[in-house]
């Protein structure tokens, strides 16, 4: 049991550079949170729903982390900073992180398919801060969700995703952050497609204008040149 709270702070200490020891990772809030959501779960998978619930709570309480009860975690997960939603039927695999006010979101209970509700992440996920992951849909292994996107449709494995609705970027995410991205998102160019669109565009109009003032100056009349 020492040797895996070991090797799962020395992970969350690889994902934060601001981490200076075990120490530190140790009374981070995620970590509390997830450590008093394992002893919540255990307690709902018993059918112990009110104990369960009372330790969500205390949870809450301490770290501004609202993790249901009901949702699965997998191994050396990691949510930085807090103040984020994880619903009931969310599924969360191995080495996922998210970062703050994230929100795990669900749909209307009379429309969830078959009781699922909430987002489903695939191992190795990157969750930006203030995403919105809305719906049972699925994050694919390795993917990214930029900072503040709205996601309500699966996102392909490895693919990196943002904006509001999020869309797919074509980036080489190795390029900026070998092996982990922080927040989901590169920084070595503006990633939203949006924007790069309007660039293109913008750069379109411009050879336009000078192609038309090519073609007035060629069709002006040319003065007269009067012989000696």
């Amino acid at each position: 049991m020492q040797s895996g709270l070991v090797a799962y702070l020395d992970s969350v200490k690889s994902r934060d550079p601001a981490a200076r020891s075990r120490w530190d990772v140790l009374f981070y809030p995620g970590v509390t949170a997830l450590g008093l959501h394992r002893i919540a779960h255990w307690l709902w998978e018993g059918q112990l729903f009110f104990l369960a619930r009372l330790v969500n709570h205390l949870a809450r309480f301490l770290t501004a982390i609202d993790i249901h009860p009901g949702a699965k975690i997998g191994k050396r997960f990691f949510l930085d900073h807090g103040f984020s939603v994880i619903g009931e039927s969310a599924e969360i695999g191995d080495d996922v992180t998210i970062y703050q006010h994230v929100t795990l979101g669900g749909t209307n209970p009379t429309t969830g398919v078959g009781g699922k509700r909430h987002p489903t992440l695939h191992n190795g996920v990157v969750v930006g801060s203030g995403a919105q992951i809305l719906g049972p849909i699925e994050i694919g292994e390795g993917a990214k969700v930029g900072a503040n996107s709205v996601v309500t449709k699966d996102v392909a494995p490895g693919q990196t995703v943002v904006g509001i609705p999020a869309k797919p970027v074509h980036v080489d995410a190795v390029h900026y952050s070998p092996g982990f991205m922080p927040y989901g998102t590169p920084c070595g160019e503006d990633v939203d497609p949006m924007r790069a669109r309007l660039a293109e565009l913008e750069e379109e109009i411009e050879e336009l204008r000078r192609e038309l003032k090519t073609l007035k100056t060629a069709g002006q009349p040319q003065p007269k040149v009067k012989s000696a």
